[in-house]
This record gives C-alpha cells, sequence and structure tokens, in this order.
C-alpha cells in the first residue's frame, strides 16, 4: 500500500515536471476562483497537480477585492452592509469553493464517526447535512462579528493580510498528509503534488511577505508573536484531527484549513483593533 502510495506520488512529480511557472500560477488563479481565465490561456493539464503552491497567489486577488469593497462600500452604506457585500465578493470569485469544503468537512467528520470510508462517503456526497449548515453558520457569524469589532481601514488591512497567510499555512497538509483518496474517485480530478523546497520557499514568500508589511504598519497595535504564531498552532491542530480520524487529506480538508486559519487571524485581530 505504502509502495503503491510513493509510487503514485512519483508519478505525480514527474508529471509536474517541467511545466512553466507561468503555467502553474495561471492555473491555480482558474483552479481557485471563477474568473473565466480558462478563455485567455489553458495551462497543460499536470499544472493543476502544482496549484497549491500559487493558492497564496490567489488569495492576493480575492483578498484584494474583499477588502476594496469593505473599505469603500463603508464610505457609502452602513458598515454591516459593507461587511456583507465584501464576504458576497469573495463568494462570487471563489464560487464558494472553500465554503463547499467547510460543510463537507463538518459534515463528514459530524457524522462520520471513526470509520474512515464512511467519513469519505459523506464529504463526497453533494448534499449538505445538519453539521455543515451549522458549520457555516457558525463560521459566517463569527467572520461578520471579528470584522464587525474592527473600524474598516483596520479590517481592509487585516484581510489582505490573513487571506494569503491562511492559505499558506493551509498548504501544509499537502506536505504533511497522504492524500486519503487517489485520482480518480478524487472529487476534483486532480491530486496535489508534494512540493520541493524551491516551491516551499516560493509558498511562504506568498504568504509571509502580506503578512510582514501588515505587522510592520500596525506596529505595536497587535501583537506580531501571536499573529503569526496562533494560526499555525490551530493548523497543527486541525491537522492532528485530520491525521487521527481519515488518516489523510483531501480537497475538502484544505479548503475547511483554510476558512478556520483564516478566521482565527480575524479573531485574534479584532481583540487588538476592537473600535
Amino acid at each position: 500500500m505504502q509502495t503503491s502510495q510513493n509510487t503514485s506520488e512519483r508519478n505525480e512529480q514527474d508529471s509536474a515536471a517541467g511545466i512553466r511557472w507561468f503555467d502553474r500560477v495561471w492555473a491555480s488563479f482558474i483552479f481557485f476562483t471563477r474568473l473565466p481565465l480558462w478563455r485567455l490561456h489553458q495551462p497543460p493539464t499536470g499544472a493543476y497537480r502544482c496549484v497549491v503552491e500559487h493558492w497564496p497567489l490567489a488569495g492576493w486577488l480575492t483578498a484584494s477585492a474583499m477588502a476594496a469593497v469593505l473599505y469603500f462600500a463603508s464610505l457609502l452604506f452602513p458598515y454591516p452592509i459593507a461587511i456583507l457585500l465584501a464576504i458576497v465578493t469573495r463568494l462570487l470569485l471563489t464560487g464558494a469553493l472553500h465554503e463547499d469544503g467547510l460543510a463537507d468537512f463538518f459534515d463528514g467528520f459530524g457524522g462520520g464517526g471513526n470509520d474512515r470510508q464512511r467519513i469519505l462517503a459523506i464529504m463526497k456526497d453533494s448534499h449538505i447535512g445538519t453539521y455543515g449548515v451549522l458549520a457555516l453558520v457558525v463560521y459566517v457569524g463569527l467572520l461578520f462579528a471579528a470584522l464587525y469589532a474592527m473600524p474598516p481601514y483596520y479590517a481592509a488591512l487585516t484581510i489582505l493580510a490573513a487571506d494569503p497567510y491562511a492559505k499558506m499555512a493551509a498548504a501544509q497538509a499537502v506536505q504533511m498528509l497522504p492524500y486519503a483518496r487517489d485520482e480518480e474517485t478524487a472529487k476534483a480530478r486532480v491530486v496535489y503534488r508534494k512540493y520541493s523546497l524551491a516551491a516551499g520557499l516560493s509558498l511562504a514568500v506568498q504568504g509571509l511577505l502580506p503578512m510582514g508589511l501588515y505587522l510592520w504598519m500596525m506596529g505595536g497595535h497587535v501583537n506580531w508573536e501571536i499573529m503569526i504564531a496562533v494560526p499555525f498552532v490551530v493548523m497543527y491542530a486541525l491537522y492532528q484531527f485530520i491525521w487521527h480520524r481519515l488518516r489523510g487529506y483531501t480537497g475538502d480538508c484544505c479548503g475547511a484549513l483554510f476558512l478556520l486559519i483564516e478566521l482565527s487571524v480575524y479573531l485574534i485581530a479584532s481583540v487588538y483593533l476592537a473600535g
């Protein structure tokens, strides 16, 4: 079993080797957004195995759109409406890709007990269950409350840092865990490859650069150690939970990891930046 898995991973590495950086980045934007970029250029199939390596770059786009809508809408509308418009903007940009993963994650782990195959079956089911509905309601409520606690300017800056940083942290699941399915049974028909040292360094820069600029701009308003460390503590706790119950990750796990890690950033920032 382990030998077969190692062989599969080597094949994935080989199929993605030699693909241009531009194609890998373009594939990431196509995969993680609903922008019709495929009409301009269609990367080779192997590029989609590398999309997680550039996930934070897609976050630069979604975060910029969400932050801009929140800030400028707050100049025209009451702040709660601006926040809702910002959330809807990202949902439209991503096609609720990550929120779908969050709902499936809670449905699977909530209803599957300790049965690995049942968890996987529930997560693949397109119907949403009670656990998924409750998870989305609680998540959106906490997200709204955390953003509302911060003035619009601070909230917009936090979004610009939190989105790419959380995606960088969530991407570690691909490196730390084996894929729980195979390519034939994967929902997106894609198995992400484990990234190289160079790709890992690139991923780190994509996520740390916005966070570093944010912490520099915030000065003494936030505790930088807590802002950096707590999201990774959340990531590691979720990693342990997923490993114990599933012994591997799925795309839904990645989406849930991203949203929960990002939410931890907003919750921490709201403590320091509450208006």
